[in-house]
């Protein structure tokens, strides 16, 4: 009958099977891509530590099974295993927050954008709105629908601005007419020929209006 040090893949001399070069530490990791208490795949970070698990109890494992002095030194490789899965955990987990930080960034600047895109094309519109309005010719069902559409657009940061007698800004005004007065001591606007439009990021067009100088 074969001894159990000759069948092969018994680990004895004449297998290989669990055989390791003499001095050699054992190393531990945990493969399994289903969590066996949870029954779910592993995520990586997951996995990383069931891995630092792992080295942690081979690290037990060898301080209970070899003698004081290689455990000291089997501890001293696990711990060091244990460290860099710590690591590598660390970073795997300052990359995903990277990756969702940037993701949220993108995903706002294009809803600006496509906001944006939206009220440019509607400005013409919001244009005779306006010019209605201050004719009278703006009643009935049409007062409610223009209502309705700056409503909608307020609600996504578009709004309206420009008015008599705040000063003139070239950042957000247009001048097309132009005079001096006595009456102002900075340059003011003095009339609004057209409204302008602006999100929180960014003018889609900037008011034009007629500006008014201090005499020299």
């Amino acid at each position: 009958m074969t001894s159990p040090e000759e069948r092969p893949g018994s680990g004895g001399p004449a297998g290989d099977g669990g055989a390791r070069p003499e001095g050699e530490a054992p190393r531990f990791t945990d493969k399994r891509r289903i969590d066996p208490e949870t029954f779910e795949v592993r995520t990586p970070e997951e996995q990383v530590l069931a891995d630092a698990e792992a080295v942690a109890a081979g690290a037990e494992e060898a301080l209970a099974r070899e003698g004081s002095g290689e455990a000291h030194r089997l501890a001293e490789e696990r711990l060091e295993e244990l460290q860099r899965a710590k690591a590598d955990l660390y970073n795997v987990e300052q990359q995903y927050a990277s990756f969702v930080k940037r993701s949220r960034a993108d995903a706002a600047a294009a809803h600006g954008r496509g906001v944006a895109a939206v009220a440019e094309a509607l400005v013409p519109v919001l244009d005779d709105v306006e010019l209605a309005r201050q004719h009278g010719d703006l009643t009935g069902p049409f007062a409610a629908i223009a209502e309705k559409l700056e409503a909608t657009l307020g609600r996504f940061g578009i709004e309206r601005y420009g008015a008599v007698g705040e000063p003139f800004d070239p950042a957000v005004h247009e001048a097309l007419m132009h005079q001096h007065s006595s009456e102002v001591s900075a340059p003011t606007v003095q009339m609004v020929l057209q409204p302008g439009y602006r999100t929180a990021e960014r003018v889609l067009r900037a008011a034009r209006v007629a500006v008014a100088d201090p005499e020299a």
